[in-house]
């Protein structure tokens, strides 16, 4: 059973899209990088799961660190460090902020 947070609705708001950066798959992110998640390709349980996990548009998110074997890899959002698969981390788009 999933559980969300009455206020997630609130805080999963489209996040601003700037023309001039491109959208990217997170798990095209190099450890270090930072960005914010604008949209989530996933639905059913795996969409639900990402958003209950605090995946949702408007989030920023930054690599932590990849696994040995490059699967998975750590993600820090929302004041917690978060640990997804590459093909679960392939359904969620995010601009990468300028410079990060």
């Amino acid at each position: 059973m999933n559980f969300i947070s009455p206020s997630l609705p609130a805080m999963a708001a489209a996040a601003p899209e700037p023309a001039s950066t491109p959208l990217l798959r997170l798990s095209e992110l190099a450890p270090g990088r930072r960005g914010v998640i604008v949209a989530l390709d996933a639905e059913g349980p795996i969409g639900a799961r990402l958003g209950d996990l605090g995946f949702v548009p408007g989030t920023e998110i930054a690599v932590i660190r990849r696994a040995p074997l490059g699967d998975p890899t750590v993600y820090a959002l929302r004041g917690c460090e978060l640990a997804i698969r590459r093909s679960e981390a392939e359904r969620i788009r995010v601009r990468v902020e300028p410079g990060a």
